[in-house]
């Protein structure tokens, strides 16, 4: 029983728990919403609530006055805020990602997803967004169960297919240019290759014991293997040098043979029987 509430739970066939919330982090319904809605104590990421206020709000692609707006205007509208917000969220920690919903539903327009690297940068910028305004408007901004977007997004409208347009019950993610993402995102990248450089930084203590570990054990294995390393090295530099203490030149370095290998019966029994016509002839 419990594996299938766990194997249903957050989809459509769970009858508890809402599976748009658990999905983007909102519902059409809000609190009167027939389902459960857990919100989480701690998550890496924020949600920023009808945040984005596009100057086409109330017909698209058309100002406040009845003027149409240019696709391009609206464009660099829409990163100038993107920028601003990055640059002050990026205050509290890395930022891996950054999404503004597109949609138009009431439950998801103008919608800011920011997902921290750690927790505990994401409960920074929580706390220090409580009571402050943005365009003169209050900052709504609370913990989202949302950490994987490619779950909430709507491949449709990624793939310019989606019929339900604006009003869209999954995430249509607002596009920005690839200058200003590499602007934003790279320097994180350009960090990564100096910290690569530098493996003292990253390297956990744990890490450092068991590399510390393995050079001794390795340091280990060269000692036995060379005899001790330095006496090995003395006994052949002795053995090379004659009775006056000289090196011998041109004579190559003769290879010992190993101590503990034992002979066979048959050469045990040929050396002695040699042994013994030495000691016949000698008396």
């Amino acid at each position: 029983m419990a594996e299938h509430l766990a194997s249903i739970f957050g989809t459509e066939k769970d009858r508890v728990n809402c599976p748009f919330y658990f999905k983007i982090g909102a519902c059409r319904h809000g609190d009167r919403c027939s389902r459960l809605h857990n919100r989480p104590t701690i998550s890496p990421t924020l949600l920023l609530s009808n945040m984005y206020q596009r100057p086409d709000m109330i017909t698209p692609g058309v100002d406040p006055q009845g003027q149409p707006l240019d696709p391009s205007k609206i464009q660099d509208h829409f990163e100038d805020f993107y920028e601003d917000i990055f640059e002050e969220l990026n205050k509290f920690g890395e930022v891996e990602s950054l999404n503004v919903c597109d949609n138009l539903a009431d439950h998801m327009i103008g919608n800011v997803y920011v997902l921290f690297k750690e927790e505990d940068h994401a409960a920074a910028a929580l706390q220090a967004l409580q009571g402050r305004f943005y365009s003169g408007r209050p900052i709504i901004a609370d913990f989202s169960p949302v950490t994987d977007f490619r779950e909430a997004t709507c491949r449709q409208y990624e793939e310019n297919s989606c019929n339900r347009g604006g009003y869209c019950n999954f995430m249509h993610v607002k596009q920005i240019s690839r200058e200003l993402r590499r602007k934003l995102f790279g320097r994180y990248r350009r960090s990564y290759r100096r910290g690569s450089r530098s493996r003292s930084r990253s390297i956990s203590p744990r890490r450092k014991r068991e590399h510390s570990r393995e050079r001794e054990r390795g340091d280990l294995r060269d000692r036995d293997r060379h005899g001790n390393g330095k006496r090995s090295s003395d006994r052949s530099e002795r053995h090379d040098r004659d009775g006056g203490g000289r090196r011998r030149h041109g004579s190559p370095k003769r290879s010992r043979s190993p101590r503990n290998v034992r002979e066979g019966s048959e050469e045990r029994r040929a050396r002695i029987e040699q042994w013994n016509r030495e000691r016949d002839e000698g008396v």
